[in-house]
């Protein structure tokens, strides 16, 4: 039985989110490499699975999935182990609503407008523009109150059990807390700063770890 193969990068957080995926729930899998961000053109062969040349997609037999929270799903529900998802249909929707929240709102000014901007541009002798730091910001802390609201009283994002809520997020707000304005902020939420702790403390996160995190 041929095991899926999992395309993306490692430093990317939405690939680790997908490995950190097929990690908790055992599956063994190929991870094959792409870079989409070098200056040489996006292979033909991963444009013909992903035709718009993001990461990560996923390939188990002749079935072929991109979009990462989709991709979740569909190893959670179609490979058995324990389940990621909630059976609750609240929190079930309060899971997806808290990915989509990450997506929408916290990805971006978190990992582009200050994690590249103050982790990686200077790696790559790059002039870090505090502007775009500064602007980010206060989208941030929103998501940082609205993660901490949810931690209240729970060992996890959604209820007691790890959900796909949080290995989306962990990848996230693991790089963010790299950054000196990530770990200032983060620490003013004790309940965010132990739940993160928890997290980079799982087999499955020690297992992912690429060359930033």
């Amino acid at each position: 039985m041929s095991h899926p193969a999992l395309y993306g990068l490692a430093q990317s957080v939405y690939t680790r989110s997908a490995r950190l995926v097929l990690e908790e729930k055992s599956i063994a899998y190929e991870f094959v490499e792409v870079d989409i961000f070098s200056d040489e053109v996006i292979p033909p062969y991963y444009l013909d699975l992903h035709p718009f040349g993001r990461i990560p997609c996923l390939v188990d037999g002749d079935f072929v999935l991109y979009e990462t929270s989709a991709i979740t799903r569909y190893i959670d529900e179609a490979y058995p182990g324990r389940s990621l998802q909630p059976k609750d249909v609240a929190l079930r929707a309060r899971m997806n609503q808290m990915v989509s929240m990450l997506d929408s709102y916290a990805y971006r000014p978190m990992i582009w407008d200050v994690f590249v901007e103050r982790i990686v541009k200077p790696l790559e002798n790059e002039e870090t523009n505090e502007i775009i730091i500064t602007k980010a910001l206060p989208m941030i802390e929103t998501c940082l109150q609205e993660l901490s609201n949810s931690l209240q009283k729970l060992s996890y994002l959604v209820n007691a059990n790890l959900t796909l809520a949080d290995l989306h997020a962990a990848p996230i707000l693991s790089y963010f807390l790299q950054t000196p304005e990530g770990a200032q902020m983060i620490l003013s939420y004790p309940a965010l700063s132990e739940w993160i702790a928890r997290m980079q403390c799982r087999d499955s996160f020690k297992r992912t770890r690429s060359i930033y995190a």
